[in-house]
């Protein structure tokens, strides 16, 4: 019983983890990345619909994203809600490709940026604390309604507990590595 709690519980937390590489691939670092547009959405038809199911993206020069609208009629939805979106690019159109071009990162931006990601950093660990809250509160009715013993419990929460700091640590370490990418010049 405490096996299978602690190993969903791991399974959440790799979720989290998963969930945090990608919120934190989309904070550009200077450098031009597809991911950069994952969570932009693009009213397309009355439909919120992602870029890169409109459009092919690609990275023809460090600094430059390149959208190539299968649809051409989706090329002004692109351009609104890039602009809607807090990247803070302009694009450019020539009829046929959206051209994105990062500008280089100034200190103050980097500074934003960096805590930009901190504050994503901070959410997963509130995350990973959720996610314990609920396994031991999973274990306590388990122990109330005679499943595990009290010693099971205790040896339960244990096990919670290591889980928590090792996937914390990673959390750190991934939150540590981005703010290094991007205070890189």
């Amino acid at each position: 019983m405490i096996d299978d709690i602690v190993r969903d519980t791991r399974q959440h937390m790799d979720k989290s983890i998963e969930a945090l590489r990608h919120d934190l691939s989309a904070i550009r670092t200077g450098r031009a990345s597809p991911a950069l547009l994952d969570r932009i959405a693009v009213e397309y038809y009355g439909t919120p619909t992602p870029i890169n199911q409109l459009a092919l993206v690609s990275v023809p020069e460090a600094r430059i994203l390149a959208i190539k609208p299968y649809d051409r009629t989706a090329m002004n939805a692109i351009e609104k809600a890039i602009l809607k979106s807090d990247l803070g690019l302009t694009p450019t159109n020539d009829g046929q490709i959206i051209r994105l071009v990062l500008p280089q990162l100034t200190e103050q931006r980097r500074r934003e940026l960096v805590k930009q990601s901190q504050r994503r950093v901070e959410e997963a660990k509130v995350s990973v604390r959720n996610i314990r809250r609920d396994a031991i509160k999973d274990m306590q009715d388990a122990e109330k309604e005679d499943l595990i013993t009290e010693d099971d419990l205790e040896d339960g929460k244990e096990q919670i507990q290591k889980l928590i700091d090792k996937v914390t640590e990673q959390i750190e370490a991934i939150g540590k590595a981005k703010e290094a990418e991007i205070m890189e010049v």
